[in-house]
């Protein structure tokens, strides 16, 4: 181990074809080009994603170690060797912030646990954007990832986080795989109470983007958005 170990830096990448320099500030920019070991989720799209950011080294003499979901709890220690042999590593994630919603959170806590110096870099986070323009309770919020794929249990779940909201003033967030978008929004309509607040953001950050808040009743009233295979966060606020 060396005397003095590197910094892990936790670096948001751009949420879809987005230029890196529209969301990401200039000193992210600088910071990534100049490391040589890297954590990602998927080595190609970092490639991709780095090679736009034109880094100080040739593309071909990067090091990638890969930590997604599969990753097994007692390989996480091998993925802190660079650091502790003082080198410098960046985490970059499929989409937005390293550790939100992202298996970097086990590296990152275990680099804690190590004395590792970690450094959160400024850049988009869908969660936090979405948050940001609905218009919903930003004192209060709770994200809760995918709801159950099956009809039951996923009714069951929107019923409970819609009660939970209403009493707590709490805004509930999720997400679903984006084609099954179109069922998780018909299925909001049909469970939730009129007044309940939506908000879908769809393709944040995107020239495609499209934020909106209604109430249950408006979002009936009004044409389905185009939500197929597109990336979108579910916001709810229920009415008390």
């Amino acid at each position: 181990m060396a005397s003095n170990p590197g910094t892990l830096y936790l670096i948001p990448c751009t949420l879809g074809d987005t230029p890196a320099e529209q969301v990401l500030p200039q000193h992210v920019i600088n910071v990534t080009r100049k490391l040589s070991h890297f954590v990602v989720e998927q080595p190609k799209t970092a490639r991709q994603f780095l090679s736009a950011l034109k880094p100080e080294q040739p593309i071909q003499s990067l090091h990638f170690a890969t930590l997604n979901e599969h990753t097994a709890a007692k390989d996480m220690g091998e993925l802190l060797a660079p650091l502790l042999a003082g080198h410098d590593v960046g985490i970059i994630s499929e989409a937005g912030c390293p550790a939100i919603a992202d298996p970097g959170a086990n590296l990152v806590n275990l680099a804690h646990r190590k004395g590792i110096r970690v450094v959160p870099l400024v850049g988009p986070s869908s969660i936090l954007l979405a948050l940001m323009a609905s218009g919903l309770n930003g004192q209060c919020f709770a994200f809760h990832g995918y709801l159950p794929i099956a009809d039951v249990e996923r009714n069951k779940m929107i019923a409970k986080l819609e009660a939970e909201s209403a009493k707590f003033k709490q805004t509930q967030l999720f997400i679903e795989t984006p084609y099954r978008n179109d069922k998780m929004f018909d299925a909001l309509l049909l469970q939730c109470h009129p007044q309940t607040l939506l908000c879908v953001a769809t393709d944040i950050t995107l020239p495609s983007e499209q934020i909106q808040t209604r109430t249950i009743a408006q979002w009936k009233s009004q044409s389905k958005p185009q939500l197929n295979k597109r990336p979108s966060l579910f916001l709810l606020l229920g009415a008390s």
